[in-house]
């Protein structure tokens, strides 16, 4: 029953690889009409990548999303404000600390900025935002409030704080926002979202249920700026001591590979810890199957220590590789036209879209239309994608464009239907995949690497920002014109 259950996992996983695989031997054999050196290395590390996002599957199956949802519905029928809140924050924070995409990309930072920038405080750091919005989300759903102006109000933050971070800390910033409701995350949250709007008398799943993804987008997005703000204000001498501090050095690989491993224990460790003291503390009831639990737990440690593995053998050099060959090429046209593609290809075949989009479909009665919602995000991602690159090729100022967009985005919150926000913000959270934020991460440093006159942290960082902001505009977009047409349909009968 397993292996046919980890048998499908990995078909599926390899289903998600396959628009990244497309896209790149599109690119290689019809535009460059070569294929890189190592593109062996680069198939086994794909290959690896589906292995562990496999095997990470499989454990949250047996472990932390049932156990998630059971702990979830038990809270709602509690209804103790102060626990549900608890939980709101330690569900935000467990999750967030092992999030795959979030690890590669603070590893990306920690690297590039020679150790300026921590990859576990930097982890720790969005895991209490997260935390602590979520506890926020799960107290507006109880009351009751409108998310459109907590969403107003957090992006005003978000852009006067963008005015007094630092030009190295924006891009990675955003990032750390767009990547945070990922594979771990968004099963959880939307879960306690939803089945806590269902659980309260006169509270709409579909109003009240979505948001707590876009939330854990925003608040990160804010305190890792703070961050940047704290860190490069540190004097040289005060920062050398940071760096002979956060830096490790080993010389054994074995060595490397088991502290990997242990690393990856220690991510998921919170998690477990959060299951285990509301289990058997709050709500004194014993696990169901403690066995099972346990195995799939041991499955997403292995899982995640094999994703991260893959990333370095696999995906980190494609995006390198084809960042560096399609600079060489000269023509950037190919440039913008490989991001757009990577960006839709990638977003129609990722699995929490769709589910987001099914269960959407469901909530509004049919009146939001599944694939029409899939086919308006992969076109926003897709658009991000491509206006990033654009800027990162020309040497525009981030600050400027993210701000630009965000205000852009609080327009159309006042404008558009009420019933959108909350999905059109959730959207933009779960538009980046574990597969392709190391991706699209990878191409951004590779062309920042490769274009002269580009630092790489303060240009390399950024397209994930992008790639969540417009699938908010196009959806918001898609539901101002649906109803317009619906209200012209009604005076035309």
């Amino acid at each position: 029953m397993f292996l046919k259950s980890f048998g499908h996992a990995f078909l599926h996983a390899l289903k998600n690889l396959l628009p990244i695989v497309a896209v790149v031997l599109f690119f290689q054999l019809i535009i460059l009409q070569q294929m890189p050196d190592n593109s062996l290395n680069m198939a086994f590390g794909l290959l690896i990548v589906a292995f562990g996002v496999a095997l990470f599957l499989q454990g949250l199956d047996l472990s932390i999303f049932p156990v998630g949802k059971s702990l979830s519905n038990q809270f709602a029928r509690k209804g103790s404000i102060p626990i549900l809140l608890t939980f709101g924050f330690a569900l935000g924070f467990s999750a967030v600390v092992a999030e795959p995409a979030l690890i590669a990309v603070a590893n990306q930072a920690m690297e590039i900025s020679e150790g300026r920038v921590d990859a576990l405080t930097l982890r720790i750091l969005v895991a209490i935002s997260v935390g602590l919005v979520i506890a926020l989300g799960v107290f507006r759903i109880i009351f009751g409030h409108a998310i459109h102006w907590y969403m107003i109000i957090g992006y005003i933050l978000v852009v006067l704080v963008t005015f007094f971070a630092p030009e190295e800390i924006v891009g990675l910033a955003y990032d750390s926002g767009g990547v945070t409701t990922n594979i771990v995350t968004v099963p959880l949250i939307a879960a306690l979202g939803i089945g806590l709007a269902s659980s309260i008398k006169g509270r709409n799943p579909l109003i009240d249920g979505f948001g707590l993804v876009a939330l854990a987008v925003m608040v990160p997005m804010i305190s890792v700026q703070l961050y940047g703000i704290v860190v490069y204000s540190l004097t040289a001498e005060t920062q050398a001591v940071f760096q002979a501090v956060t830096q490790q050095a080993t010389q054994h690989a074995l060595v490397t590979a088991l502290l990997d491993l242990l690393t990856m224990f220690r991510d998921v460790l919170p998690i477990i810890i959060t299951i285990l003291f509301f289990q058997y503390i709050i709500l004194k009831r014993p696990l169901s199957n403690p066995p099972k639990i346990a195995f799939g737990f041991l499955l997403v440690i292995i899982g995640l220590y094999a994703f991260v593995v893959g990333l370095k053998i696999g995906l980190f050099p494609i995006g390198y590789s084809m960042a560096e060959q399609l600079i060489n090429l000269n023509r950037f046209g190919f440039i913008y036209l490989f991001a757009f593609m990577i960006g839709f290809a990638t977003t129609m075949a990722e699995p929490a879209l769709i589910a987001v989009g099914q269960q959407a479909e469901e909530a509004s009665g049919g009146r939001i239309k599944g694939n029409a919602i899939r086919l308006m995000v992969a076109l926003g991602v897709a658009v991000g994608i491509t206006i990033g690159v654009f800027r990162l090729i020309t040497g525009g100022s981030i600050h400027y464009f993210i701000i630009g967009g965000y205000t852009l985005v609080i327009l159309l919150t006042i404008i558009s239907p009420k019933y959108i926000t909350a999905l059109a913000f959730d959207l933009g959270g779960v538009t980046t995949s574990e597969v392709t934020v190391p991706l699209v991460t990878a191409l951004g440093i590779g062309l920042a690497t490769h274009i002269e006159g580009r630092n790489v942290l303060i240009d390399g960082f950024g397209l994930i920002a992008f790639a969540s902001i417009f699938p908010i505009v196009s959806v918001m977009c898609y539901a101002i014109v649906a109803d317009l047409l619906t209200k012209f349909n009604k005076v035309e009968s």
